[in-house]
């Protein structure tokens, strides 16, 4: 079998994917373009810093960034039902 006819028989893996993990997708490509925009501009370990540190935050659930209206919450912070 030549490796075309196994790609028509095999049904892709994204359109067997749900809504939620088509949205996650997306985030881990935007993660992706931004970790490279800060590998680029400022090194693999400000990247790695970078991405631990908001790793913590999120796991302690601390807010990452302050508002412009002085709260501190977290866009998307709470997960929705």
């Amino acid at each position: 079998m030549i490796a075309s006819e196994e790609a028509e028989r095999t049904p892709s893996p994204q359109s067997e994917m749900s809504e939620e993990d088509k949205s996650k997708d997306v985030f881990f490509v935007q993660l992706a373009e931004l970790t490279e925009a800060m590998i680029a501009a400022h090194g693999k370990d400000f990247a790695i810093g970078a991405l631990v540190l908001s790793a913590k935050f999120v796991a302690e659930g601390k807010p990452l960034i302050k508002r412009a209206d002085g709260s501190d919450r977290s866009a998307g912070a709470e997960k929705p039902n």
